[in-house]
């Protein structure tokens, strides 16, 4: 059996075993595996790790145990930054950092979504980044949404007037959306994320 867990299970399974981590701070044992994924039999276990190791999830040091790669992946923290006039600055390791755990609060709740067009610019949002979406968290005045408007997606700012909601664009380019039938709201983008290079 090369595959012991439908193709579609793979994302959940990681998920299972990343919260693991998360909570207890270190791996799970190949038994905890099991227990984790309801498979009673070493070998099926030991063929979920080989599958996990090939998807880059999961490494494997020298006597066999388990470690985490694209799971769980600390940064170091050197300090700060000036971003005005400039200063002195010393490389200190202040800290190790999680940008999951840094970026996203809930994690069965959120989501990526690849940003197009250029409506929300003026709040920092730009085409070919990546916002990160929050679908547990209730959305306030002020907040940038994800909603679908009268059968059409869009990201922008949720307004709350008297005389109902208004989706305001970042942008003077664009006109504010009042949704003519239906509105809802899919979550709330939490952080955006860039790559440069």
């Amino acid at each position: 059996m090369s595959n012991p867990l439908p193709a579609e299970t793979w994302k959940e399974r990681i998920e299972d075993i990343s919260d693991f981590y998360c909570r207890n701070g270190r791996m799970p044992s190949y038994s905890e595996i099991g227990v984790l994924l309801g498979i009673k039999s070493k070998n099926a276990v030991s063929k979920v790790v080989d599958r996990l190791q090939k998807l880059g999830a999961v490494a494997r040091d020298r006597r066999g145990r388990i470690l985490p790669r694209s799971i769980a992946r600390p940064l170091r923290v050197l300090g700060t930054v000036e971003a005005g006039f400039p200063s002195p600055a010393e490389e200190e390791l202040v800290d190790t950092l999680s940008l999951d755990d840094f970026l996203v609060k809930n994690r069965q709740a959120s989501f990526l979504l690849k940003v197009s067009g250029d409506s929300m610019s003026g709040a920092g949002i730009i085409a070919g980044d990546l916002v990160i979406v929050d679908r547990s968290r209730t959305p306030k005045n002020g907040d940038i949404v994800i909603a679908e408007v009268d059968g059409e997606w869009t990201m922008k700012y949720l307004k709350k007037t008297a005389a109902g909601v208004v989706l305001v664009p970042a942008n003077p380019n664009y006109k504010p959306i009042k949704p003519k039938t239906e509105l809802k709201v899919a979550g709330v983008v939490t952080a955006v994320v860039r790559k440069y290079g």
